[in-house]
């Protein structure tokens, strides 16, 4: 069965999500579940709290819609690094169906998260990844892509 993602005006997409401290069969069967719901929707991100799992945890596949699968879980996701220089993408979200807005991020940035295991991580992505990580990260604080939108 795949899990159904919330949309907007659900209360648990502005939910600030607790970290996670368990790391399980539990934990690996939630990003399962949100990799199956990701992948039907179609998207290369989803957040827990998308479907209803208020936990720090989200799954991208950045490549997956014009490559290879590329599929990754990130637990308790941080930016601790941000490129001061701002790029303008479009962005869409599973959880506001039909719309797409503009939206300022920095153009690089460098994360930690842990994996299903619990051994920290680190990364510096940039492109599309950097826009991806930033969003699916930003669910996690109840944030979504519209509170940044610009206006014309």
């Amino acid at each position: 069965m795949i899990r159904l993602i919330l949309t907007v005006p659900n209360d648990a997409l502005r939910a600030v999500c607790a970290p996670v401290s368990v790391f399980d069969a539990e934990l690996a069967k939630l990003t399962e579940d949100m990799f199956a719901a990701m992948y039907a929707a179609p998207g290369r991100g989803l957040a827990a709290p998308q479907i209803g799992v208020l936990s720090r945890v989200f799954v991208t596949d950045v490549t997956w819609k014009t490559g290879e699968r590329t599929p990754r879980a990130f637990v308790n996701a941080e930016v601790v690094e941000a490129d001061v220089e701002l790029v303008v993408n479009e962005e869409s979200c599973l959880s506001i169906p039909m719309l797409t807005v503009a939206v300022p991020r920095p153009k690089i940035v460098k994360m930690r998260w842990q994996n299903l295991d619990g051994t920290v991580q680190t990364g510096l992505f940039e492109g599309s990844a950097a826009v991806i990580m930033q969003h699916e990260r930003d669910h996690l604080d109840g944030i979504l892509c519209t509170d940044y939108a610009t206006l014309p």
